[in-house]
Formats: structure tokens, sequence, C-alpha cells
């Protein structure tokens, strides 16, 4: 685990440059994992990228600052079907990690698949966006799934973090 004594706070992140969900669990030595915070931040989709990219880095700054997590794990690039998306979800992972960086935190990059399979395990691979929210529910022990999915998402990707940190491997 951390240095300390206390849970280890992961953030987990799935990045875009319209809505960057967000999500923060607590991990206890016994591996025992707690929500703790959960949000979604709106960027304005009538700004040019850079104010986008500029509003995102302020947000991601603030929540960084406010929630005081101990490593970060962020969902990797996937390969999207439109070049254009792919180079500007990049952007908003670059200005994500731009941050954690600059806060002084560990950042974890994880691909879309071994998410899933953390949560769902090998049945992961072909998971649509319902059944991982239904297994963030029931992992995380909330009355409702999360929402939008890019909180789902950003949970599940703190709940893979959580996982590779307590495997024997």
């Amino acid at each position: 685990m951390s240095g300390g004594s206390g849970p280890v706070r992961i953030l987990g992140i799935d990045p875009g440059s319209r809505l960057t969900g967000w999500g923060l669990v607590a991990l206890d030595r016994g591996g025992v994992l707690t929500p703790l915070d959960q949000g979604v931040f709106r960027l304005p989709e009538d700004r040019p990228l850079a104010e986008r990219l500029a509003r995102l880095h302020e947000k991601l700054c603030a929540l960084l600052v406010a929630q005081a997590p101990s490593e970060v794990a962020v969902e990797d690039l996937y390969v999207a079907r439109n070049v254009r998306s792919a180079l500007t979800l990049g952007h908003a992972r670059g200005v994500i990690l731009l941050a954690c960086a600059q806060a002084g935190l560990p950042v974890h990059e994880y691909p879309a698949n071994t998410i899933k399979q953390a949560v769902l395990g090998q049945a992961g691979r072909a998971a649509t966006k319902e059944r991982v929210g239904f297994m963030v529910r029931a992992i995380l022990g909330l009355k409702e799934i999360p929402g939008p999915a890019d909180v789902t998402d950003a949970l599940a990707c703190a709940i893979c973090h959580a996982h590779r940190r307590t495997s024997p491997s």
C-alpha cells in the first residue's frame, strides 16, 4: 500500500474533451473499497478546444487539491474510428496527465479492455456500458448505478487500479 497507515485514495478518470468523468475510492489495508465521491466535468461544447482544455486543467487541479488522492488511474487512449476524435481525446488525456504530474501524483494508465475485465472478469471484453455500470454499483455497494456513463467508467478505472494494487501478480 502507501507509506501512511490510512487507506489509499484512488482517483479514477475517464478522459473526454466535452465530458470527463471522475470517481474517488478508498482502498484499505484489507483490500476493501469504499466509494468517496464522484462527478463529471462538463466542458462547454461551444468553445474552442484550447478553452475546453484550459477549463479541464483548472477543474482537475482544483479537484486534486480538494480531494487529495494518493494515486490516479486514467483510462488509456483507445483506437477510435474517427482520427480527429482520437486526437482530441489525446489532448484531453495530455492535460490530465500534466495536472497529475504537476501535483506530484503517480499516474497509472489502463486500456478499456483491462478496466472492463477488472470489473467483469473474462466476460468484460464484450461488456456493455450497462453491464459495467451494474457491476460498479455492486462492487462499491452503491444504491444506484452512477451516471452519466463517464462517471461509471471513471469508477471502474479506480476499481481496476485497486485490483492491480492488491493482486499478487
